[in-house]
């Protein structure tokens, strides 16, 4: 769930010198946009959910790989920042 306190900032900026009609409410605008996000955002997690699990017949061996590739550049993100050369 998004931030409408985050949200109505962002909108605030997004929207500066745009003329909003006095019928629409900063609350229903905000709301509204989250809402449309949201909407969005659980449609692009179930896509990737199921490519990512190849449809139903995970590929183990790729996600392992993944997982690994993940805690590798985790790692040496962790490693750079704190040992000091």
């Amino acid at each position: 769930m998004l931030d409408r306190r985050v949200v109505r900032e962002f909108l605030d900026e997004g929207l500066m010198g745009i003329k909003i009609p006095r019928d629409i409410f900063e609350e229903a605008l905000v709301e509204t946009f989250c809402k449309y996000v949201e909407n969005d955002y659980y449609e692009w997690l179930k896509d990737n959910f199921k490519s990512f699990f190849n449809y139903g017949k995970p590929d183990w061996q790729w996600i392992r790989e993944r997982i690994e590739k993940h805690v590798r550049d985790k790692r040496w993100f962790f490693d750079t920042l704190f040992i000091k050369n």
